[in-house]
């Protein structure tokens, strides 16, 4: 097994299930030392196994990111620990509803928005500093096609994506003259229980594994990459430049 992420820090949030702990495991299988961040602990406890036995090594992190002052904590220990960190995997979210715009609860909103955008923002605000340190910083953000098609019933989602959109393309705009990469990334369609919910009709097997998705992320972490404020789409397997207009 090679190691191209050997000795590396690395942050994945949503690492208890689907693409994000595929993610987690991929990136410790090449000798990278996750960081797990997930609201489930039993999740992050079978990841943390599942790393040990391939030999590797993990940091749990049991953490609600809507708690503002446990993701502020988080660096300040990311940090304290370690001096810097090589990759971010912004990976947590959340569905809402899928429902017409007048119909969605402030509560469902206020609550998406809150774990979508305002906690993927508090989060990059806490690493940025880190990330700096490193001599190859790597933030991958995932977004989706929702922020693009815009589809019926599907507006908090799409609006809480184009909005992690648009400050990872800032963020990048502001760091491009520095060794960090940021880019965001469409997963597209992929057999995860979020899949699930919002389409309960389809059939999974039609889908790709949230293991293949993961392996397609995961060289955008690796410090030979040199794009930074695009969108990686993985049914395309390539860097889509963002254009104005859209």
């Amino acid at each position: 097994m090679s190691a191209r992420l050997q000795d590396k820090i690395v942050l994945v949030t949503g690492a208890s299930r689907g693409i994000g702990y595929q993610i987690a495991k991929q990136m410790a299988a090449e000798g990278a030392h996750v960081v797990a961040v997930a609201r489930t602990v039993g999740g992050l406890e079978e990841l943390d196994d599942a790393i040990r036995r391939g030999g590797n090594s993990a940091t749990l992190v049991p953490l609600d990111l809507t708690d503002a002052g446990g993701v502020d904590r988080l660096g300040e220990a990311i940090h304290k620990r370690w001096g810097r960190l090589d990759v971010l995997v912004a990976n947590a979210g959340a569905l809402g509803v899928l429902s017409p715009i007048g119909h969605i609860e402030a509560k469902v909103f206020e609550k998406t928005m809150a774990l979508n955008v305002t906690a993927t923002w508090r989060l990059i605000r806490s690493v940025d500093p880190l990330l700096r340190l490193s001599p190859a910083g790597r933030a991958i953000v995932m977004s989706s096609g929702a922020a693009h098609s815009c589809r019926a019933f599907w507006g908090l989602y799409a609006a809480t994506k184009a909005a992690t959109e648009a400050m990872v393309r800032s963020w990048a705009a502001e760091t491009e003259n520095l060794p960090l990469r940021v880019n965001s990334v469409n997963p597209g369609a992929t057999r995860t229980a979020m899949r699930a919910l919002a389409m309960p009709g389809e059939d999974p097997d039609t889908l790709p594994k949230a293991a293949d998705v993961a392996a397609r992320i995961l060289p955008l972490a690796l410090p030979e990459l040199t794009e930074t404020g695009q969108l990686f789409d993985i049914r395309e397997n390539r860097f889509l430049a963002y254009r104005a207009p859209l």
